[in-house]
């Protein structure tokens, strides 16, 4: 099917860099079933032998979705007439991450995170945003009593409000302390999140220390003969931060600081704590 095995064939201008680096990784694994296939001889049969063979079931769903975005455009440009084969073939079964770090588990690797990995700890939390969105936030996005945040997935815009009645928040306490600390050392870079010599922290700096901080917890817990604790702090990644944050407060505020447009995405992907009920005495 070459209308959608040739680079650059399927133009997404819209979509966020991450999107497009996904489509990217998606699209090699479609060559190797489909760029050789007749674009008519590509039923739903196949589609789903394709979806059976893969092993890793969520990215199948993706790679098909993708497939089937190839096909909508082959038929806008002529190319068939075919109806789509991926219509009507059933996707794997998907189960959202449930996973909550605790105050323990938080605690235990925000102690052994260096500086810049606890501001990007910190920012993320207070912010509730994922976290190549929290690399990108800069001085420049202070606005009065404002913080201005753009999703890069969404494209969705918010103002977080930095004091309410004249009251600072958290989130403007903790900016003002970055901003003091920035400025003692020296550092001009625009964005705030930064490594100890001033440079933009970038995902793989990001990753690279927090696996870091992460295994050095465990090591801690597992010394301290609770492998319980090792094993679960192990599990905790970073873009878990964002569910943390809209599982502790609120879940209409926690729907709008996400950038939701209705609480049941809120509710069923990053709510990750149980309702509050009373005991029965």
């Amino acid at each position: 099917m070459e209308v959608s095995t040739k680079p650059g064939a399927i133009h997404m201008p819209s979509k966020s860099i991450r999107t497009q680096s996904d489509n990217r990784k998606e699209l090699k694994q479609l060559r190797k079933a489909f760029e050789n296939a007749p674009i008519e001889s590509i039923t739903p049969q196949i589609v789903a032998q394709y979806r059976d063979a893969r092993t890793a079931k969520v990215r199948a769903n993706r790679e098909i979705a993708l497939l089937s975005h190839a096909f909508t455009i082959a038929r806008e440009w002529g190319l068939t007439e075919k109806a789509n084969p991926c219509f009507g073939v059933r996707r794997n079964k998907e189960k959202p991450r449930d996973y909550y770090a605790g105050e323990v588990v938080w605690n235990a690797v925000y102690a052994t995170a260096v500086q810049e990995l606890k501001d990007a700890m910190d920012l993320a939390y207070l912010t509730g945003q994922r976290p190549a969105d929290v690399l990108k936030i800069a001085t420049s996005d202070l606005n009065s009593d404002f913080l201005l945040i753009g999703q890069g997935k969404t494209e969705k815009r918010l103002r977080l409000r930095l004091k309410e009645e004249g009251v600072q928040s958290e989130l403007s306490i903790f900016l003002d302390t970055l901003l003091q600390r920035r400025a003692m050392n020296g550092i001009r870079t625009s964005t705030l999140i930064t490594n100890a010599s001033g440079l933009r922290m970038s995902q793989q700096m990001l990753r690279n220390r927090w696996d870091d901080a992460r295994e050095k917890a465990a090591i801690n817990a597992a010394a301290n003969a609770d492998p319980a604790l090792a094993a679960n702090i192990r599990h905790f990644q970073f873009k878990d931060i964002r569910p943390k944050a809209a599982s502790e407060i609120d879940l209409s505020h926690a729907s709008r600081l996400l950038g939701h447009t209705t609480e049941d995405m809120t509710k069923k992907v990053y709510r990750r704590v149980g309702e509050i009920v009373k005991p029965t005495k």
